[in-house]
């Protein structure tokens, strides 16, 4: 069997073993120590947020995002639909309810107009929204501008879901940093990984002091243990802060070679019924997955003919996210939208894009995209 080419693999630069090392050496291996310190100066210096919390993942960083902002039971909160449940399942953890809004065609992610008309409709019903949930999908900044516009004008904060999209820039800004809080990801598949983590990142100096509080058990400051909120078992370990440390050196690289793997698909596989995720002149993408939708009336045969002809030849692709509107366990909360998530789902694919693919791993891929389309 011809060797496996993954979606999204880790790729590690030098430096990683430099500063684990450095972690046994110091017998910093526990959760906190000097490489966390240091990890968050680098992630607040490359966004340019004010202040960083380094967490166990993204999905903790969007929790405490929400309890930092008084989200409690009964809450409504506005979601992207077309994302991974992590940008909702924390919603549901505070025993709030989630309200999904369809994305556009532009970038993909959370639709203005959508949203607008979302908040109106649940302020008639009584409900006011705690929050507003956008997603970076696949690394496209969204319509950061107008979605502000809207949430200032409803006196509404932002949790800016940018797991995705470290690296990714709107109107020359890091994404993440936009809303009140920003949530970055460093899950294995992401662009750079600490194997598994997160952040939290904004510049409001109390919140991410009271995030690193909450994060760790939320203990007081007593001799004992002591304990006056609910606190997370949440913040991540000098060991894996090293990684990431080590990341972050490479991380320029990632996102150029994540480019160039976008640029040589379109190139290579631009043809009718092939359209990849677009990108406005005022966002730059870290293009962390080639994305890109298949019309099977233009093509003659749909996305999943195609992952299936990868896959026959060890090939890695992902159908792009199932909204969560679609989904079982949210089958009951409110949606506003007129089906574009639905669509991109159902002709969408994601294609291997890790930074350590090769060009003859790319030549594998165009090759099932010829052979398909010839037979």
């Amino acid at each position: 069997m011809k060797d496996k080419i993954w979606l999204s693999s880790p790729h590690m630069g030098h430096m990683e073993q430099v500063f684990v090392k450095e972690a046994f050496d110091t017998n910093w291996v526990a959760p906190l120590g000097p490489h966390v310190d240091g990890f968050e100066q680098d992630l607040a210096r490359y966004t340019g947020a004010k202040h960083a919390a380094v967490l166990t993942s993204g999905t903790a960083a969007i929790h405490l995002a929400l309890i930092l902002l008084g989200v409690e039971r009964g809450d409504e909160v506005i979601c992207q639909s077309f994302t991974f449940s992590a940008s909702a399942n924390p919603i549901v953890y505070q025993g709030a309810t989630p309200v999904f809004v369809d994305s556009e065609r532009d970038t993909w992610n959370m639709c203005p107009q959508h949203l607008e008309q979302a908040i109106k409709d649940r302020l008639s019903k009584g409900k006011k929204v705690k929050a507003i949930i956008p997603v970076h999908l696949y690394g496209m900044p969204a319509k950061m501008q107008e979605i502000q516009t809207i949430a200032t004008q409803y006196n509404i904060p932002i949790i800016e879901d940018a797991a995705e999209a470290l690296g990714s820039s709107y109107q020359g800004k890091a994404c993440g940093t936009f809303g009140e809080l920003g949530v970055l990801s460093f899950n294995g598949n992401k662009i750079i990984t600490t194997s598994g983590g997160g952040a939290l990142i904004g510049n409001n100096e109390k919140q991410i002091i009271q995030a690193r509080f909450l994060a760790t058990q939320a203990r007081d400051a007593a001799p004992h243990y002591q304990h006056s909120h609910i606190g997370y078992n949440y913040r991540m370990s000098n060991i894996s802060a090293g990684i990431g440390r080590g990341q972050m050196i490479v991380l320029p690289n990632r996102v150029a070679q994540r480019r160039a793997n976008f640029e040589w698909y379109r190139s290579q596989l631009s043809k009718a019924g092939f359209d990849f995720q677009p990108e406005a002149s005022s966002s730059f993408s870290n293009r962390w997955l080639t994305a890109l939708t298949i019309d099977p009336k233009e093509t003659g045969y749909d996305r999943e003919a195609l992952r299936l002809a990868l896959e026959k030849e060890n090939i890695e692709s992902r159908p792009l996210w199932k909204p969560m509107h679609m989904q079982p366990i949210f089958k009951e909360a409110p949606y506003y939208g007129e089906g574009i998530a639905e669509d991109l789902f159902d002709k969408g694919l994601c294609l291997p894009s890790g930074s350590n693919l090769k060009e003859d791993d790319l030549l594998r891929v165009k090759e099932v995209v010829s052979q398909l389309t010839s037979g």
